[in-house]
């Protein structure tokens, strides 16, 4: 079952195995490829987890975490 919190679990292992980056498409297509039967068994956050996947990374630039580039709308790691 996905969580919000295993959202942004998700979107920095993507972002790992992406060299430490990767755009929202590219997150989002990685999330849907690996984890869709798990968002199909989530009730709500089926309908949901594209914006709570934007919320947690939000989340994870105010921790720190991800850098804030807001220019090329790329999430990058702030340490790969």
């Amino acid at each position: 079952m996905i969580t919000k919190q295993k959202l942004s679990e998700i979107i920095i292992e993507c972002l790992k195995k992406n060299n430490g980056k990767a755009t929202i498409l590219e997150v989002s297509k990685y999330i849907w490829d690996n984890y869709e039967k798990d968002l199909r068994e989530s009730g709500r956050i089926f309908y949901t987890w594209q914006y709570d996947m934007r919320w947690e990374a939000t989340k994870l630039r105010k921790k720190k975490i991800l850098k804030n580039n807001e220019k090329d709308k790329s999430w990058e790691l702030t340490r790969k």
